[in-house]
């Protein structure tokens, strides 16, 4: 562990239990550990509410202050969003004018953002991310904060040149909004027309949490070689191949994934990305069917889905390796427990042995051929052959 990677997790319990206490920490670790942090410490506070102006109470954000000294801790992450006086008052308090190396005070929304900006690979990716950086830091920016890669290290003095350097970095990143907005509005006119030209071929998404394994059987289904990390957000562009099950050709699309706490602006800036979900004619939402909190992962999912407009899109529920649960002897149980809440078009499989892929494109083609025809109705009744993909139709996203 390097000595300035070192990172302390701070969140409030509203009475929740334990256990998902537990989770929803070591979910924030794994989302720290993807941006490069290790956590070696968290402060858990039992509170009806955030406090208003520390988020956590005076004698833990001390015990806080102690610890972030003894560690040499490089950043604190907060698992809620912090109001721009929150956050101002919590750099104040962890970066003491003596401090050398200052400690950088994330909350969840920052975190996920930097993870997104680090993982982008195209154009439009790399546009909305930004953008949406942007527009959540205007608001919180601080003389701690003074610019958006990187916190600069300051006297922790009010007034004078610190104040001057906010107001010019507040204007820099309204003048870079709109810049982005407007490089942004041109992209989605080109993507626009590439949809438009893939109008006569249905169209597949896969949707889900993140790191359930959408990437993997994106892979398996397509044959491509998507990036599949054990890694939150390994896929953050949105990726497009052609399929053909049987003699039915259609475009599989991976997305991003999706997590509880989304930040707002990435919605926001990730719409254009996110039309591949909107305009699908299928959703394919796979599930980590072994992980203890899955129900409210598929909660988490479907809800995103309606807020984006998808929510009526017919949808096949994907129990990804669900050969865990064959191991442990559950998997019986958690069929029955789908079909008596009436889960009709669900699969149990793995993308990692292989188990019941069969099943599941026999699921797809059957989904796929019912929309098909009502594109070529002449199809199959009278043998009538009809355009497949044009030749000059990419279906791959361009940096």
């Amino acid at each position: 562990m390097g000595k300035r990677d070192k990172a302390i997790l701070v969140t409030i319990t509203r009475n929740e239990r334990p256990e998902v206490i537990e989770e929803h920490l070591q979910e924030l670790a794994f989302l720290a550990r993807t941006a490069g942090l290790n956590s070696i410490g968290k402060v858990v506070q039992g509170l009806p509410a955030p406090d208003a102006r520390t988020y956590i109470g005076k004698g833990k954000l001390e015990a806080l202050k102690e610890q972030v000294i003894a560690e040499d801790v490089a950043a604190v992450i907060f698992d809620d969003d912090l109001t721009p006086s929150q956050l101002r008052n919590l750099e104040r308090a962890l970066n003491p004018a003596d401090r050398e190396e200052k400690v950088q005070v994330y909350d969840r929304s920052l975190l996920i953002l930097d993870i997104f900006l680090r993982r982008a690979q195209t154009a439009q990716a790399r546009t909305q991310v930004e953008l949406a950086r942007n527009q959540y830091l205007l608001p919180r920016l601080t003389r701690l904060w003074t610019h958006l890669e990187r916190q600069r290290g300051g006297t922790g003095t009010r007034g004078g040149a610190g104040e001057k350097e906010i107001e010019t970095d507040r204007r820099n990143i309204r003048n870079a909004i709109a810049v982005l907005k407007e490089r942004l509005a041109k992209i989605e006119k080109q993507r626009q027309t590439q949809r438009k030209a893939r109008s006569n071929i249905v169209r597949v998404a896969l949707v889900g949490y993140t790191n359930v394994g959408k990437s993997t059987l994106m892979n398996l289904l397509s044959g491509s070689g998507v990036l599949a990390e054990n890694k939150l957000f390994a896929t953050v562009d949105s990726t497009v191949r052609k399929v053909v099950l049987g003699d039915i050709p259609f475009l599989l699309s991976d997305t991003v994934g999706f997590i509880r706490k989304l930040p707002h602006h990435l919605i926001e800036s990730f719409k254009s990305t996110l039309d591949e979900v909107r305009e699908a004619d299928l959703l394919l939402h796979v599930v980590d069917a072994a992980h203890p909190f899955h129900e409210n992962q598929i909660e988490v999912v479907t809800t995103t889905l309606r807020e984006i407009g998808a929510g009526d899109i017919p949808t096949i529920l994907v129990m990804n390796k669900s050969d865990l649960l064959e191991q442990r002897g559950d998997l019986e149980e958690m069929k029955g427990y789908y079909r008596q809440h009436g889960y009709d078009k669900i699969v149990f499989v793995s993308a990692q042995t292989g188990m019941n892929i069969d099943k599941l494109k026999q699921m797809i083609f059957e989904e796929v051929k019912r929309k098909h025809l009502t594109i070529y109705p002449n199809y199959l009744k009278n043998g009538f052959e009809y355009p497949l993909l044009p030749e000059n139709v990419k279906v791959e996203p361009k940096g």
